[in-house]
């Protein structure tokens, strides 16, 4: 189930704000299309990124896929658990499977974001494609 605090990304990423921080991570449609996730890239704290661009990428037993960042800002904070457990993202997609906690540059970007209704009407329409 989707949490309904949290903002969703086309690109299958998630956002929970706080104040000016952002924690991103991938849906749980994102890593079940995964698969058994072995390695996550991990972005260096104080790295700039833009909204819409790639964030880090993640290497499962299927594929290597890019994380599409869903606002523009500065890592704050990096999941340096994922180093080691990379699994904790298949296992906890929306808890301790986050990624970063990103310092946004622009907070209305998440206006452009879907809620958790939007996004599951949106993976049903991506569904029926």
């Amino acid at each position: 189930m989707n949490p309904d605090d949290i903002k969703y990304h086309r690109e299958h990423a998630w956002v929970r704000v706080e104040g000016k921080h952002a924690t991103v991570g991938i849906t749980d449609f994102a890593q079940q299309q995964l698969g058994d996730i072995v390695y996550v890239d991990l972005p260096e704290a104080d790295t700039e990124v833009d909204a819409d661009s790639e964030l880090c990428e993640i290497e499962s037993t299927k594929a290597t896929s890019p994380v599409v960042s869903p606002v523009s800002g500065t890592v704050h904070e990096v999941n340096d658990d994922l180093a080691d457990s990379p699994e904790i993202i298949n296992e906890d997609p929306y808890g301790n499977g986050w990624i970063v906690v990103i310092t946004m540059s622009d907070p209305s970007e998440v206006n452009d974001l879907m809620s958790r209704d939007e996004y599951e009407k949106f993976l049903k329409e991506e569904e029926e494609r």
